[in-house]
C-alpha cells in the first residue's frame, strides 16, 4: 500500500502569498475601500468621508497597498488640482462578490454563532 507524501513546507510556502493578500484585504479599512470602489470610480475625498474613523495617512497607505496588490487602479486626470480616481480591477470585482457572499453568510448565521458562543462561555471549566 503506498502512502502519498504531503510536502508541508511546499504547502506552507504556497499559502504565504494567500495569507499576505488576505491580511491586506480583510481589515476593516480595506473592506470599506473595496465596497466603496465597487460602486464605480471613487475619489480620495469620497473615500475619506464614507469610511468613518480612517485617517488620511491610513487611507493613503491602504490605497497604495490595494493598488500594489493589483486590486485597485489609480487614475490621475491632468486637471488643476489633479483629479484622482480609484476603481476596482477585474480581480477585485471577483473578490467583492466573494465578500458579499461572506457577508451574507455572516448575517444569516449571526444568531447561531452568538448562541454557540453563549453556550460555550457558560460551560464549567
Amino acid at each position: 500500500m503506498s502512502h502519498s507524501h504531503i510536502d508541508v513546507p511546499a504547502l506552507a510556502s504556497e499559502a504565504c502569498p494567500v495569507s499576505e493578500v488576505l491580511d491586506h484585504v480583510s481589515g476593516k479599512w480595506s473592506i470599506g475601500i473595496l465596497v466603496a470602489a465597487a460602486q464605480g470610480p471613487v475619489r480620495f475625498t469620497e473615500l475619506e468621508r464614507s469610511i468613518r474613523g480612517i485617517s488620511r495617512r491610513m487611507l493613503t497607505l491602504k490605497l497604495r497597498r490595494l493598488e500594489r496588490d493589483g486590486l485597485l487602479t489609480r487614475t490621475v486626470y491632468p486637471t488643476v488640482p489633479p483629479k484622482v480616481e480609484y476603481t476596482l480591477t477585474e480581480m477585485a470585482r471577483e473578490l467583492h462578490e466573494s465578500l458579499l457572499t461572506l457577508t451574507g453568510w455572516a448575517t444569516r448565521h449571526r444568531s447561531a454563532i452568538a448562541a454557540a458562543q453563549a453556550e460555550y462561555d457558560s460551560r464549567p471549566d
